[in-house]
């Protein structure tokens, strides 16, 4: 029996919008699901050196101690090629532990999980 996953797709650099995708998928790996998290658009700002360090929303760790431990878990973090190049970040490195994927990556990873949310 194929293990169970969820895609979590985040598009926002909003400080307040950061925490659902990442609690919900440590809570997935938790629970024995397979999560991954692929930054798209305005959301690979926070996937910059740096930026998610700086940003924490009421008494919720920062989001990069949030990642890490995401990470951790087993959690797969990937971040789109295409929105590297759109927001001129492509010779910019991200945080370690993230996979620059193709777009097609999103389809097949969307076509192949049990369920997607988007943030």
């Amino acid at each position: 029996m194929k293990q169970k996953s969820i895609l979590y797709v985040q598009t926002s650099d909003a400080p307040e919008r950061q925490y659902a995708p990442l609690v919900l998928a440590q809570t997935a790996k938790a629970m024995d699901i397979y999560a991954a998290v692929y930054y798209l658009g305005m959301g690979l700002k926070v996937l910059l050196p740096g930026a998610a360090e700086k940003i924490q929303v009421g008494s919720f760790p920062n989001v990069m101690q949030m990642i890490t431990q995401a990470q951790g878990m087993g959690v797969t973090f990937y971040a789109c090629e295409a929105s590297k190049q759109l927001l001129a970040l492509d010779k910019v490195d991200l945080i370690p532990g993230v996979t620059i994927v193709g777009a097609g990556t999103l389809n097949d990873l969307t076509l192949d999980a049990d369920a997607t949310m988007w943030f």
